[in-house]
């Protein structure tokens, strides 16, 4: 370790992407790739070639990006108040910070909040891992709770607990994915009612990555709630992964403090373009979404009755799959020679510690995903 080094920093492993994500080693061997969850479906032809002409005739390459980025943040208050079915008055750029991908913004929200041993950050696990990641690259406190394991609810008792009992330094932000991920379900009555029974001085994070297949919001939310901002990205439903862009929908104040601690220029010229197009296009970019909701509901319908798999009902674009308890096969080690198997076979899922997340794929993708998985099951015996 160099000496100049962070102690801390010696017990953590660098994030790294998904081995079976490598973009070339996919498309050279032909996987399905479902196990990113990114949408399976490319932009259309007509936005490539604008996006290219808009390179071609509008960015300057030697100049720097538009650092306010008030022309995007304009589109995306648009889209929010529409796709919350709120007064076009409600949501304004005031509102709006917009990061290089969730991630950065996440970052941003832990500077903000907890950075200089002045707070910790309450996660309930299985959830998004970049939370816990980006907070202990800060060096900021992480105390994790459990879900219920047949529906995946908060441990709500124990959250409340370790709000109560973490002290030093006291839980300063608290986040949850709205639906979560890995396991697919929104939350409930119960959780937004803790959630909103939570003091002004701590932060609730509410990601809301797959809100365009749940089509559940708790944007109308902010308003009354100065303590709560929302997370959405651009990276799923609408197809612009490669651009890594993200939003945050907050309070001004909120948002004010955000705009202080993000990098200057943080979103190359072409990644924003994108999402502009993006927006200005949404109705066929998202037109996609009925026949990812048909084809999860066709992968739920085929799978569940199978007896070794549980697999709970789900309000994103990927299913979680769980292998039932087996004296002569335990789960660990099933879960793994399963996911395998299916990698041999040529489809890419992600290997989770509970179970397996399956993004819903193309229709010819879910079919081979049904098939293999057969063929996988019968194999693991």
């Amino acid at each position: 370790m160099l000496p100049f080094i962070r102690s801390d920093l010696a017990q953590f492993t660098a994030y790294k992407p998904h081995p079976s994500s490598d973009t070339a080693e996919a498309v050279a061997i032909e996987f399905d790739r479902l196990d990113t969850n990114e949408s399976p479906y490319d932009l259309p032809v007509e936005i490539k070639e604008k996006l290219a002409w808009t390179f071609q005739q509008v960015i300057e390459s030697n100049r720097y990006p538009d650092g306010g980025h008030e022309t995007l943040k304009d589109a995306i208050a648009e889209y929010v108040n529409e796709s919350a079915h709120l007064p076009s008055s409600v949501i304004t750029a005031a509102n709006i910070s917009v990061g290089n991908g969730s991630d950065e913004l996440i970052r941003s929200l832990l500077i903000a909040t907890c950075l200089g041993s002045e707070g910790s950050i309450l996660v309930a696990n299985p959830t998004f891992s970049m939370y816990a990641i980006l907070a202990q690259t800060l060096g900021i406190p992480v105390v994790t709770v459990d879900r219920n394991e047949s529906n995946f609810e908060i441990d709500l008792k124990a959250a409340q607990s370790a709000l109560e009992a973490t002290q030093n330094p006291p839980i300063r932000a608290v986040f949850v994915v709205h639906p979560n991920s890995p396991t697919a379900n929104c939350l409930t009555a119960a959780e937004l009612a803790w959630l909103k029974s939570l003091p002004e001085k701590i932060l609730v994070v509410i990601d809301e990555a797959y809100f365009e297949f749940s089509q559940t919001t708790l944007v109308g939310e902010l308003v009354q709630r100065p303590n709560w901002v929302v997370l959405r990205t651009f990276s799923k439903a609408f197809r612009l992964a490669a651009m890594r862009v993200g939003y945050c929908v907050g309070n001004p104040d909120a948002i004010a403090i955000l705009e202080k601690v993000r990098l200057p220029y943080n979103l190359p010229s072409f990644s924003l373009a994108s999402a502009l197009v993006a927006l200005q296009n949404r109705q066929i970019l998202l037109e996609s979404i009925p026949q990812t909701l048909s084809e999860r509901s066709k992968l739920i319908t085929a799978l569940s009755p199978h007896p070794a798999l549980e697999i709970t009902a789900s309000d994103t674009n990927f299913i979680y799959l769980r292998l039932k308890p087996n004296p002569s096969h335990p789960a660990a080690t099933a879960l793994t020679r399963l996911h395998q198997t299916l990698r041999n076979q040529g489809t890419l899922v992600r290997l989770l510690p509970g179970g397996l997340r399956i993004t819903v794929g193309t229709p010819t993708e879910n079919t081979h995903t049904l098939n293999r998985l057969q063929t996988a099951l019968a194999d693991l015996g």
